[in-house]
Parts: structure tokens; C-alpha cells; sequence
């Protein structure tokens, strides 16, 4: 069975924290980086900060990236 190749896209946007096994998958939210005057600053500070994805993406993200 060959290696499946990392998509290198998915690579850019998705990083596993160092919990083990794959177990938490981090990335960043949308909405931050254009038209952030008509947004308010509670919102913008939430935006700011990496979100953990849930386990309905994960299988997907984990095979993207190869580690499955």
C-alpha cells in the first residue's frame, strides 16, 4: 500500500496539537482579516484566537495531512 501524500493545502491551515494521537486538530477562524471596522472588539478578539476543530472533521483533516 503506497503512502498517501500530504495535501499541502490542508498542511498550511490545520496543525495537531501535541496532545498524542491526533487527538485535538487547531486552526484559525474566518472573518478576520478584511472589514474589521463594521466588527466589534469583543468579536475581533475572539476571532483572534485558534479554534479546536470537533470530531466530524477530523478524520477528514487527519487523512489530508496524511496521518492516517
Amino acid at each position: 500500500m503506497p503512502k498517501v501524500k500530504t495535501k499541502k493545502s490542508v498542511a498550511k491551515r490545520f496543525k495537531i496539537t501535541k496532545g498524542g494521537k491526533g487527538d485535538k486538530i487547531k486552526c484559525f477562524h474566518a472573518y478576520h482579516s478584511h472589514l474589521s471596522t463594521g466588527k466589534s472588539p469583543k468579536r475581533l478578539r475572539r476571532l483572534r484566537k485558534p479554534k479546536i476543530l470537533g470530531r466530524v472533521s477530523k478524520d477528514k483533516i487527519l487523512y489530508a495531512l496524511g496521518e492516517k
